[in-house]
C-alpha cells in the first residue's frame, strides 16, 4: 500500500485530499502545520509528502528541508493557492518533485504523485548513477561512455529507444554527470496531457489567460530554469504545439499564455521517443525543423535481446531491490533458469524483466528459483534459434563468450558448465586456463 503524508492548515482542503488518496486505496496521515508534519514524519517517514505552501506555523519549503533531513530519499509535491514564480524556482531547485497551483484536480495530482515515486523507485536503489545503469556487455557500455561524454556539454540530446529500456534513467543520469546537477530536473510526458493542458504545463500562464486560470503558473521550463527538462514521448505531441516549443528551444525564452512579456530560462533539454521522428516527419506528423533542433546529439539504448549478457547482473539488482529481508537461505535464480531467460526476446525490455523478477520473488515457495517461473511466458522454444553474438565475432571469441557466460549462469561451477555445454570437465578446464578466464570454482 502506497503511503502519504499530506499537510495542510485548511481543514476542509486536507479532509478532502484526504478522502480522494483513501478513495484510491493510499494509507493517508495528515497535519495541520509545518510542526505537526515533522512531528508525524519523524516517528514513521513515508515516502511521500503534500504540503501547502503557506501555513501560519512555516511555509511548504521548510516542510520539505524538514523530512529530506529525516529522510532524503522522501519526495515532496508542493500546493499553493499563489502563483509565484520565484518560489516555484526555489521549491524546484531545493529538491521538490512538482509544484501545483490551487485549486488543483486531483487526477493532476495523483498523475504527479505516482511519477514522484516512480521516479523514487528508480533512483534510490544502487547509490551512484552510475550503478542504476546495469550492464556490463560492450554495446550497453558504449552507450554509457557516450553520454558521459555528452554530459560534458551544454548540447540537447535527442534518445530513440524502445519503451522499457531506461530512456529516462539514461537522461538523469546525463543531467547529474553534468555541470548543472545541481539544478533541477523537471520530467514532463507529452503524451499525458491534452494539447489545451499541455501548453500551459510547458509554458505557463498568468492568471485570467483562460477560464479556470484563476492564478498565475509557471511551466515547466521555468521550473527546470538551471537544470535540465526532459521532454518523454516527445514524438506524441500535437504538431500545432511544435512551432511554439521550436522558438523557445532556439531562443531559450518562454511566452506564457496570456503574457506580453517573454521570460529567458536557461535550460538543456533531452528528448526521449519510443518511435522514430524521422518516419513522423515523412508522416507529416513531426516538424523536420524541430526534429533538426532537437537531434543535436542522437543517443540510442539497445533493446535487451541485443545484449542478454546483463541479464544475470539485471536480475541479481532487481533481486537486491525486490526481495524479501529474511535470514534464511540467498534468493536466487538457478542457472537453468538464467540461460532459459537469455534466449527469450524480451519484448517489453528491462522493465518486463523488472516485473518478471518481482512476480518471480513474489510467487516463489522457495529461494531457489527453477524454469517453473516461466510458465506465465511465451517459450522461446518454438522461435527461431537467436543470434547473441555480434556480426564479424571470431570463433575463438564466441567460444571464450559462451564459456564465461555459462560459467556465470552456474555460478562458477565446473562440472555443470560442462554438462550443459556438452563438453568434458576436462575441456572446461583447459578453456578456462586457455582463455585466462577466472579459475574460482564455486
Amino acid at each position: 500500500m502506497r503511503n502519504v503524508l499530506v499537510v495542510d492548515d485548511e481543514v476542509g482542503m486536507r479532509a478532502a485530499l484526504e478522502a480522494n488518496f483513501r478513495h484510491q486505496g493510499w494509507a493517508v496521515r495528515t497535519a495541520g502545520g509545518k510542526n505537526e508534519a515533522v512531528a508525524l514524519f519523524r516517528a514513521a517517514p513515508c515516502p511521500l509528502v503534500v504540503t501547502d505552501m503557506r501555513m501560519p506555523d512555516g511555509d511548504g519549503i521548510e516542510v520539505m528541508n524538514s523530512v529530506r533531513a529525516i529522510a532524503p530519499e522522501t519526495v515532496v509535491i508542493l500546493l499553493t493557492a499563489f502563483g509565484n514564480v520565484p518560489d516555484a524556482v526555489t521549491a524546484m531547485k531545493g529538491g521538490a518533485f512538482d509544484y501545483l497551483i490551487k485549486p488543483v484536480a486531483f487526477d493532476q495530482l495523483k498523475d504527479a504523485a505516482l511519477r514522484a515515486l516512480a521516479a523514487r523507485d528508480g533512483e534510490e536503489t544502487g547509490g551512484t548513477t552510475e550503478s542504476r545503469l546495469i550492464g556490463s556487455a560492450p554495446r550497453f557500455r558504449r552507450v554509457v561512455e557516450r553520454a558521459q561524454q555528452i554530459a560534458r556539454s551544454e548540447a540537447d540530446v535527442l534518445i530513440e529507444a524502445e519503451s522499457g529500456t531506461g530512456k529516462e534513467l539514461l537522461a538523469r543520469y546525463i543531467h547529474r554527470a553534468s555541470a548543472r546537477s545541481a539544478g533541477p530536473f523537471v520530467a514532463v510526458n507529452c503524451a499525458a496531457f491534452p494539447e489545451n493542458l499541455l501548453e500551459s504545463e510547458l509554458f505557463g500562464h498568468v492568471r485570467g489567460a483562460f477560464t479556470g486560470a484563476t492564478a498565475t503558473k509557471p511551466g515547466k521550463f521555468e521550473l527546470a530554469n538551471g537544470g535540465t527538462l526532459l521532454l518523454d514521448e516527445i514524438g506524441e505531441m500535437p504538431l500545432s504545439l511544435q512551432p511554439k516549443l521550436l522558438r523557445v528551444i532556439q531562443e531559450r525564452e518562454v511566452d506564457r499564455l496570456g503574457d506580453t512579456r517573454s521570460v529567458p530560462v536557461s535550460v538543456r533539454v533531452i528528448a526521449t521517443t519510443n518511435r522514430s521522428l524521422r518516419d513522423l516527419v515523412r508522416e507529416g506528423k513531426f516538424r523536420l525543423d524541430l526534429y533538426y533542433r532537437l537531434n543535436v546529439i542522437p543517443l540510442g539504448i539497445p533493446p535487451l535481446r541485443e545484449h542478454p549478457e546483463d541479464i544475470p547482473e539485471l536480475v541479481e539488482h532487481f533481486i537486491g531491490k525486490y526481495a524479501p529481508r529474511r535470514s534464511g537461505p540467498v534468493v536466487r535464480f538457478a542457472p537453468e533458469l538464467l540461460l532459459r531467460m537469455r534466449a527469450y526476446d524480451w519484448p517489453g525490455n528491462v522493465r518486463e524483466l523488472e516485473n518478471f523478477v518481482r512476480r518471480a520473488l513474489a510467487l516463489s515457495p522457495t529461494p531457489v528459483m527453477g524454469l517453473e517461473v516461466m510458465d506465465g511466458i511465451q517459450s522461446p522454444a518454438s522461435a527461431p534459434p537467436k543470434n547473441v553474438f555480434e556480426a564479424g565475432l571470431t570463433l575463438r571469441e564466441a567460444e571464450k563468450q559462451l564459456l564465461a557466460t555459462t560459467l556465470e549462469a552456474t555460478g562458477g561451477n565446473r562440472t555443470r558448465a560442462a554438462e550443459l555445454l556438452g563438453v568434458s570437465l576436462r575441456t572446461i578446464r583447459n578453456k578456462i586456463r586457455e582463455y585466462g578466464l577466472p579459475r574460482k570454482e564455486a
